[in-house]
């Protein structure tokens, strides 16, 4: 089987594809939180919560540190990055086609205008 992205990628969109830890990502860009804080705002288990940041963290994507008896979680900019990276390539391989697209377009509706006028 051929290998495109780093194992680094394929953790981190394994980590994105579950809606909760999505959700878990959204909230810490707005401030640190602790885990018990976003167990009692996902209504969900402090096992099952810390679960999530284990996978968030393994890829990457979460940074945690233990501050007493208290682990605040923190969002882990440097994957971000390399995800946005990735992703930014393959939008602009895309942009590209559309811009060709774009051309051959306006190549033909020019041309349809000329046939049009000529056979007047």
């Amino acid at each position: 089987m051929v290998q495109y992205a780093a194992p680094d990628l394929d953790a981190s969109f394994a980590a994105l594809a579950d809606r909760t830890r999505r959700g878990v990502l959204e909230q810490l860009g707005y401030a640190e939180l602790s885990i018990t804080d976003l167990a009692v705002q996902f209504q969900m288990t402090l096992t099952g919560m810390r679960k999530h940041i284990g996978v968030l963290e393994a890829a990457g994507l979460v940074v945690t540190r233990k501050v007493g008896r208290v682990r605040t979680c923190r969002i882990g900019t440097e994957r971000l990055d390399e995800v946005t990276a990735w992703i930014d390539t393959y939008r602009q391989r895309w942009d590209a086609r559309f811009d060709e697209l774009d051309k051959v377009v306006a190549a033909l509706e020019q041309k349809e205008q000329q046939d049009a006028r000529t056979r007047r």
